[in-house]
């Protein structure tokens, strides 16, 4: 069976990046010890040359004799070198050497050297010198460094240090070996760790992807999970709330569905069966007949109603519905919806209270305005309490003018509120009267303030009632009165004094 590899795949691409990096990281370190190490010894051994040799002449200026021979011994021990002391007269009687504990190497030796760092000295005209010299017994090179150390109040002070640069040709070669076990152990290592991570970071994609493969066929609300790793982890949240919410919107729409049929097959029947009425019994009778026809075209007329309110949702969904947006009289858009439902006052006993201070001038469509002040006074004739009162106000608010519908029905569970704008959702403790409607009116409402950018909402009160609310963008307060009935009393209106002393805010 042939291995099959996906060169294009996360877990190939982890294990061949660490892999390709270790190989790098180990070729940099055989590269610069067989180019540099020599090179890099000898500039660290000069760099701590230099630094010994300022370390005591620190301690000789701060410090008495005594003291400093101390230091410059334990100097000597610590990093390795040898110090010889010389007081300035050159009697051999003066001379201090200092090697480190435990070498056997001759002070002859260094001593000899002496004589060249003083020809340094005399010939360079200088209190310091640096030299590399090389022994001619066993051509090992020695750093070595010359100088006059001179204070006021202390006898001035020759000292030289030799610092051996011990032959690492034998050291190179004993790293090179160990850097070539290191090498294999890390290659190993590196291969079995990007290994794990490269499985460790795809197990969680994995799952999610077998899991969208279960939401793409069909199997909504699919939990997602994550792993070990914040953005994978917030990927399968934002997938778990997708697999949410489009079984959400699968439901919305079986409920659609269903209910549109339902809405649609009942006045298909009514239809059908006058018709057919009319054809086998009042065909004959003017006055039956009259009255069948009147139900078919009513019929008809729901049917025409239910169609161009879900022509209109999907529209403004679909972001192809445009804005005839203009100044308008807000206050006389109210009051020409009223005058509508004036009908309703006179044969159903319903009353319509408009409190208006001022004939507001908004921006916005006027007639998708309308149909919102429509629709929430029409929902709010379906949903008011027994006293059939309709609240509907207008006042200033900041640079907006708040409309509220209001009604005193039975209220809206709290835990219902957010899904009222929802299509064809019935709230469950409202009693719906006999009236009429397609159950998407809330809905256009929704997506007509949408489009205008407007805050809106719904306050409810179980057992009190219910308030909707909108706010559209104030222009100005407009000092013609409003367009009333002769027979109409509005709440709140001003007379014409009142209307030209409330001048534009």
């Amino acid at each position: 069976m042939k291995l099959k590899i996906d060169y294009r795949s996360i877990k190939f691409k982890t294990w061949s990046y660490f892999i390709l990096f270790a190989i790098f990281l180990m070729l940099a370190l055989w590269f610069f010890q067989v180019l540099f190490l020599n090179s890099f010894y000898s500039v660290m051994k000069d760099s701590q040359t230099r630094k010994v040799a300022e370390s005591i002449e620190t301690a000789y200026r701060n410090k008495d004799s005594d003291a400093f021979l101390d230091t410059v011994e334990s100097i000597a021990n610590s990093n390795d070198m040898f110090i010889y002391v010389v007081s300035y007269s050159g009697t051999d009687g003066n001379v201090t050497y200092f090697k480190p504990s435990g070498d056997t190497t001759s002070a002859e030796y260094y001593s000899s050297q002496i004589a060249t760092i003083n020809r340094a000295l005399v010939e360079e005209n200088s209190t310091s010198v640096y030299k590399r010299i090389k022994s001619p017994e066993d051509s090992k090179d020695v750093l070595a460094y010359g100088e006059l150390l001179s204070a006021d109040d202390k006898d001035p002070l020759l000292i030289y240090i030799f610092s051996p640069l011990f032959p690492i040709s034998s050291t190179i070669q004993i790293l090179r070996n160990l850097l070539f076990y290191v090498t294999i152990m890390s290659l190993v290592i590196a291969c079995l760790m990007s290994f794990y991570l490269s499985i460790r970071i795809t197990r969680p994609i994995r799952n999610i992807t077998n899991s969208a493969d279960r939401l793409a066929n069909g199997e909504y609300g699919v939990v997602f999970k994550g792993g070990n790793y914040t953005e994978i982890n917030n990927l399968a949240d934002t997938l778990t709330k997708a697999s949410i919410e489009l079984e959400k919107s699968d439901m919305l729409q079986k409920d659609l569905i269903a209910n549109v049929s339902h809405d649609l097959r009942t006045p298909l029947t009514m239809i059908k069966s006058y018709a057919e009425m009319i054809r086998d019994l009042s065909g004959d009778n003017p006055q039956k007949r009259e009255q069948h026809l009147q139900v078919i075209i009513d019929e008809t007329d729901r049917l025409n109603n239910l169609v161009g309110d879900l022509l209109s949702l999907s529209r403004m969904q679909s972001g192809k519905m445009v804005l005839s947006l203009s100044d308008f009289s807000l206050s006389n858009a109210v009051q020409s919806v009223l005058n509508t439902y004036a009908i309703m006052e006179a044969e159903n006993d319903y009353h319509f209270n408009f409190d208006c201070s001022g004939n507001y001038i908004v921006n916005g469509d006027e007639d998708k305005i309308k149909q919102v002040i429509s629709n929430l006074v029409t929902n709010a004739i379906k949903f008011t309490g027994d006293d059939k009162v309709i609240n509907i106000s207008l006042k200033r608010r900041g640079k907006s003018v708040l409309c509220k519908v209001e009604d005193h029905g039975i209220g809206i569970a709290p835990d219902e509120l957010d899904h009222v704008w929802e299509r064809y959702y019935r709230s469950s403790s409202n009693m719906v009267r006999a009236s009429e409607g397609s159950g998407l009116g809330l809905s256009i409402v929704k997506e007509i303030l949408t489009l205008h950018k407007s805050d809106f909402g719904v306050d409810s009160t179980v057992g009190t009632g219910t308030t909707f609310w909108f706010e559209l963008k104030y222009v100005k307060t407009d000092k013609t009165p409003l367009s009333i009935p002769a027979d109409t009393t509005v709440a709140g209106q001003p007379d014409s004094s009142e209307a030209e002393s409330d001048g534009e805010n």
